[in-house]
Order: C-alpha cells, then sequence, then structure tokens
C-alpha cells in the first residue's frame, strides 16, 4: 500500500472512531499519544491523517492544548459557548436567512474562477460524502465559500461567527441514517446554487440560497423539536 493509500485509510478509521463515539462539536477527541497506540501507528502516520482531516474540516488543531472536532472556530471556545447558548436553532436560522442570501448574491457578482472552482469541489464533495460528520465538514465549506468568493472580509467574519454558533447548536442533532441518502434535497439546492453563482446570476443565485436554507429549516426545526 502506497503512502497517500495508507494515510487515506487511517484516516477513515479516525472518521469512523470519531463518528462511533459522538463527539460535540468543538469538543477535544483524545491526545496523539493516546491515538497512536488506539490504531497502532507511529506520530508522522497520525499526523498526515489528521492533516487529511483537517483540510476536510472534520478537525482543527491548537498547538497545546489538543485536536479539537469541527472547523477552526474564529472566536475562542469560551465566546463560542456563550453566544451558543443564547441563541436557539430558530434565530439561528432567522440570522442565515437574513445574511446569507446576500453572500450569494454577492459572490456571483465578485466571485473569481478560483472561487467558483472551490464552491464546485465543495458541492461534488456533499454529494460524494460517505457519512454525515463528513457531509457537514463539506457543508460547511461550501458555505464558507459563498463566503469568500464576496471578497468582503467584513461579511466573511460575520458569516463566521455565525457559523461558528450555527455548528455548534445542530451538531449533535440525531440522523437516522449512517450518511446522506442519494436523494436528499440539499444536493440538488447546492447544484441550483452553484449554477446560479457561476453564471453569474446575482438575484437568481440569492433567491437559490434562500429557498435552500428555507428547505434546511423545514427540516432541520422539526428534527431538534423547535
Amino acid at each position: 500500500m502506497s503512502v497517500s493509500d495508507a494515510t487515506t485509510a487511517l484516516a477513515q478509521r479516525i472518521r469512523s472512531y470519531i463518528a462511533e463515539r459522538g463527539f460535540a462539536h468543538n469538543e477535544r477527541i483524545p491526545p496523539e499519544r493516546s491515538l497512536c497506540t488506539a490504531f497502532g501507528v507511529t506520530r508522522g502516520e497520525l499526523r498526515k491523517a489528521l492533516d487529511r482531516l483537517e483540510e476536510d474540516g472534520l478537525i482543527w488543531r491548537h498547538v497545546g492544548r489538543g485536536t479539537f472536532i469541527g472547523a477552526r472556530p474564529v472566536l475562542n471556545l469560551s465566546d463560542v459557548a456563550y453566544l451558543g447558548e443564547l441563541a436557539t436553532p430558530a434565530q439561528v436560522i432567522t440570522a442565515r436567512l437574513a445574511i446569507e442570501p446576500e453572500l450569494a448574491r454577492l459572490a456571483a457578482l465578485h466571485g473569481t474562477r478560483s472561487d467558483f472552482e472551490q464552491i464546485e469541489t465543495c458541492t461534488r464533495k456533499c454529494r460524494s460524502a460517505g457519512d454525515w460528520r463528513s457531509y457537514e465538514a463539506w457543508d460547511n465549506n461550501l458555505h464558507h465559500a459563498v463566503a469568500k468568493a464576496t471578497h468582503n472580509k467584513l461579511l466573511v467574519h460575520l458569516f463566521d461567527m455565525l457559523n461558528v454558533v450555527r455548528r455548534s447548536t445542530v451538531w449533535a442533532r440525531t440522523r437516522t441514517t449512517e450518511a446522506p441518502p442519494r436523494d436528499h434535497h440539499s444536493f440538488a439546492e447546492h447544484e441550483a446554487l452553484l449554477r446560479a453563482i457561476v453564471s453569474r446570476e446575482p438575484a437568481q443565485a440569492a433567491q437559490q440560497m434562500l429557498h435552500h436554507l428555507q428547505s434546511v429549516s423545514a427540516r432541520v426545526l422539526p428534527a431538534l423539536g423547535r
């Protein structure tokens, strides 16, 4: 087995380990020493696999503090916890409806070819995700890529703050399947959003994002009992 294949295989084992133990968003996983023992690998082999998972947005690492679940927060963890306690899922959805359609509109106006390629990659990775955690990580990357394509640093920062609270609020909801079904609604919604942005149709991009978030709201809020 090549080094690349071995890294991919180990990364998948760690994905399964994370999913089986149900770690919460921003929860710290066991230290590298313990993971090396658990998986029977060297520190170097483990770090290559963790690099792969961090690139996918499944984990983030802080030198001296450890490895945490989810994408690296733009706020410190105490601020994340504070905002998460203040916001209900319904409030998070309302905030997303207020902000993200405009981000999509601006992405269609100001995005570059590189931005569009990143959004397309995230859209494709969402559809091919083999488990819910991977899907959620790529969905997070997709919405961040749309925000980044606005080339407005203040709006990206505001989105990042909202997104951290969103993920901490809905991360632990119960799933009835191991992975998104092949006809998962968000796949087609993401692809319609991608087409509108790449075609530089700002009004359509905003409408597609609005439709997507309304669809998410209709599925997520009842599942959370809100």
